[in-house]
């Protein structure tokens, strides 16, 4: 049989599926300018025109109250903890405590990239978190972990098998 729907993705007149989310994201962002409409003074954040937006969507609703400005400080953040996690994968003591520091690198960069580029429309809309600023509780835990590998490695960098 096949499904009934449209064949066309961008010709959800429902406004229901992805292109429904897409759409709010990209409008909530753009909205946002360069300095962004304040904190909780957001319209497409507000009257919840934004789907899922404590989790999945959480950049949109720092595009747009805090705008471009506020975003890119956010990714000058993620990216200043990435900078400092491959430094101290670099001065690791040993192998394996720079393969762990590098692959808590890696988690961090990629969850950023997917869901910055997620909100944006570069990348395909999924349920990954953006760390450090999404709701849940899980998420947060497992980047505070990270976190605490990373440091437990930079503590023993001196340290000799």
């Amino acid at each position: 049989m096949g499904h009934p729907g449209p064949r066309n993705p961008s010709a959800d007149a429902g406004g229901q599926g992805f292109t429904y989310s897409y759409r709010q994201s990209l409008i909530a962002i753009g909205s946002g300018g360069v300095t962004g409409k304040g904190y909780l003074r957001g319209t497409q954040t507000n009257l919840q025109y934004v789907p899922e937006q404590r989790t999945d969507f959480i950049f949109t609703v720092v595009g747009e109250e805090l705008g471009f400005l506020g975003a890119a400080a956010l990714l000058a953040l993620l990216g200043l903890l990435a900078w400092r996690g491959m430094r101290i994968a670099s001065m690791a003591g040993d192998s394996l405590g720079a393969l762990i520091a590098a692959g808590v690198v890696s988690m961090v960069v990629f969850q950023t990239f997917v869901n910055v580029g997620m909100t944006i429309g570069i990348m395909p809309i999924t349920g990954i978190p953006l760390p450090f600023v999404s709701y849940g509780g899980s998420s947060l835990i497992s980047s505070f972990l990270a976190i605490g590998l990373l440091e437990n490695i930079h503590m023993r960098r001196y340290l000799s098998a």
